[in-house]
């Protein structure tokens, strides 16, 4: 049981559960969760109200329009003797009611034209007035003295229906000015039929035009209630309302205007799944959905249908996700602090506790870093009676046995590598040892049989023999730049004239191959050897123009450009040589490793060591704008003050 409280394991599962951080966590995403599921329908309740209020609103709109122009009927006997057979050319009546059509639209400032048509469909009266006061044009008054009996709503109306006319724009006000320029004048249209006071005969129709932006006004002002729900601004603060035809998919009021006609189903809009919802039920509420997007909420309400006395239009009312979800945002930033402030004093309780519990865990911890550094000779020094006890023990030991590996190990690659480079170097020195022997065999040979060819065979000898020398050299420079047995002389140094030394020094050999040196070089100064940056640069060349066999274009460059160190030199050698495959491409700066029959393998291995030397980069890579060739870049730091004319 002792053993079982000193382990490290069982004093912080009992720190945890003091603490209660789990049962809290579980505790406030239990309420987010319920509190979401109520907000939510209480928003969907909401949103059903309000569309059920936005439709009655309307629909009793309409019924008290239609209410209006009935009266002209049921409680105004002028209309029936102006529309009557009572002395047609002397009777005063319909002078009278043009009269009273005139007041009723400029004092109800809600319909835009009355008119009384007699059963012939021959005018009789009309007003003239604009709603507010102003004459209306001429040229519409003019307009209106024609025969209306085949219009749909006249013929409909004769016979005794009261008729509505859906969102139109009518022709009997062409060329009136819209109030609002970017929006034509749209109306609803009423018909009436006036009948004789002591009978059933239909003796005319009074029509009115009833101006659309009361409908639209009722739209843009839906009723929000005022709950505070949310702390920093109205919960119900971005809902808005809109009306769509009877079709389920014209738009016929909306908040924007730019939306008006457009079909709901077709592009720009394209939410075909809210159309196919309102044909699917009378009230309910919208599939959630993106527009512009921001995600909304929203339900529909159909008013009555024509049948009804209505004209079957679908209210919408929305809302944005973001408001919704606010206010359980708000929720949860309280439970969160809340949270916070649990466990903060939950960590510093365990930072009390668990001090001397930890301070062996952070010795291991730096004897790790120092191993990691390289340094074997790090102990733990841990040598309590727990767990970490044993792991400091059985760490110290497997250090000291990684310390006694690794001497044995470095003086068997100290070894290995000394073997190799012997056996490189005898390779390629051997080489060029055999034809050596066998051109001074011949010539002893030649000179103890007394062949005429002697002196020919001499001369032969020997120049192949000093050109086997040479190489011989050459092998011994490389191995010993390989080895950095030269000691390094950086100076301030003009990389463009170096390089375009290097570049002359090719140019017979680049002729002969057929391969043509483009230049665009500019003055750079750098910190460098100068032997060893040419040598750099010798082997890109060399290698360059030996991937052309069959001639090309060698493209050399100089380009300054600012890395994140500063002030970089960039040099590029680009070829339309063979390229690189995947292969040789991930070796080449391997040492002994070459794509050609002749040479140490040694080249680019020198080259990348001298460039990281000077602080620079060196890389290989195939050209990205042809699909053969490669390019050679280095890049080293430019020195200060550096001129930088091409």
């Amino acid at each position: 049981m002792r053993a079982l409280l000193r382990s490290i394991a069982t004093r912080w599962v009992l720190l945890v559960l003091a603490a209660v951080v789990v049962p809290l966590l579980g505790f406030a995403y239990f309420m987010r969760a319920q509190l979401a599921e109520r907000h939510w329908a209480s928003v969907e309740y909401y949103l059903l109200t309000m569309a059920q209020e936005m439709a009655d609103r309307l629909d009793t709109l309409v019924a008290e329009r239609v209410a209006d122009i009935q009266s002209w009927d049921s409680m105004n006997p002028l209309t029936e003797w102006a529309l009557g057979a009572w002395d047609e050319a002397e009777s005063p009546f319909p002078g009278q009611l043009q009269g009273q059509f005139d007041r009723f639209v400029e004092r109800g400032q809600v319909y835009d034209l009355v008119i009384a048509v007699d059963a012939n469909g021959r005018l009789l009266a009309a007003s003239s007035r604009r709603p507010g006061g102003g004459a209306l044009p001429p040229m519409v008054v003019e307009g209106l003295q024609r025969s209306y009996a085949n219009d749909a709503w006249f013929r409909n109306a004769l016979q005794g229906q009261v008729t509505l006319v859906d969102h139109h724009r009518s022709p009997l006000l062409e060329g009136m000015q819209a109030s609002d320029a970017s929006v034509p004048e749209m109306h609803l249209g009423i018909a009436v039929p006036v009948k004789r006071q002591l009978g059933a005969e239909v003796v005319g129709v009074v029509y009115a035009l009833m101006n659309w932006r009361h409908v639209q006004t009722v739209i843009l002002k839906p009723v929000k209630p005022r709950i505070p729900l949310r702390m920093g601004s109205d919960l119900y603060g971005s809902t808005y309302a809109w009306l769509w035809k009877s079709d389920c998919d014209t738009i016929l009021a909306h908040p924007s205007k730019e939306l008006y006609m457009q079909a709901v189903s077709r592009p720009p809009i394209e939410l075909p799944q809210l159309v196919e919802a309102a044909k699917s039920s009378e009230h309910g509420l919208y599939p959630m959905y993106e527009f512009r997007g921001v995600g909304k909420s929203a339900a529909y309400k159909h008013c009555r249908s024509v049948a009804e006395g209505g004209f079957g239009w679908v209210v919408g009312v929305g809302m944005d996700n973001q408001d919704i979800t606010a206010t359980l945002d708000e929720l949860q930033s309280v439970l969160l602090k809340a949270t916070i402030v649990v466990v903060l004093l939950v960590v510093l309780g365990t930072a009390i506790v668990a001090r001397r519990t930890t301070a062996p865990i952070l010795r291991l911890q730096q004897a790790t870093r120092r191993v990691a550094a390289g340094d074997l000779t790090a102990r733990s020094g841990v040598t309590s009676a727990d767990e970490l006890g044993d792991l400091g023990r059985a760490f110290d030991e497997m250090t000291k046995e990684i310390d006694e590996s690794r001497r044995q190990l470095v003086k068997a690659e100290k070894e290995r590598a000394w073997r190799e480079m012997a056996r490189q170097v005898a390779h390629e020195i051997k080489n060029p040892l055999t034809p050596i022997q066998l051109s001074v065999n011949l010539l002893k040979r030649a000179r103890d049989e007394g062949s005429p060819e002697y002196p020919v065979i001499f001369e032969r000898t020997v120049e192949l023999v000093l050109r086997q020398v040479d190489n011989m050299k050459r092998i011994a420079s490389d191995f010993a730049a390989f080895a950095g047995a030269r000691a390094s002389r950086p100076e301030r140094l003009d990389v463009s004239a170096l390089y375009a030394e290097v570049l002359d020094l090719n140019a017979a050999w680049a002729s002969e191959a057929k391969v043509e040196v483009r230049r665009a070089l500019c003055t750079a100064f750098v910190r460098a050897d100068a032997h060893e940056l040419r040598r750099v640069l010798i082997n890109l060349v060399s290698n360059a123009i030996e991937a052309m066999p069959q001639g090309g274009v060698l493209e050399a460059s100089i380009t300054l450009t600012t890395g994140k160190d500063g002030r970089l030199m960039v040099l590029e050698l680009r070829d339309t040589g063979v390229g690189l495959s995947e292969t040789a491409r991930s070796r080449l700066f391997e040492p002994y490793f070459t794509t050609r029959t002749h040479g140490t393998g040694l080249g680019l291995a020198i080259a990348r060591r001298l460039v990281e030397e000077m602080n620079g980069t060196i890389e290989l890579e195939p050209r990205k704008d042809l699909d053969r060739g490669t390019v050679a870049r280095i890049q080293l730091p430019l020195l200060p003050a550096t001129t930088e004319s091409a």
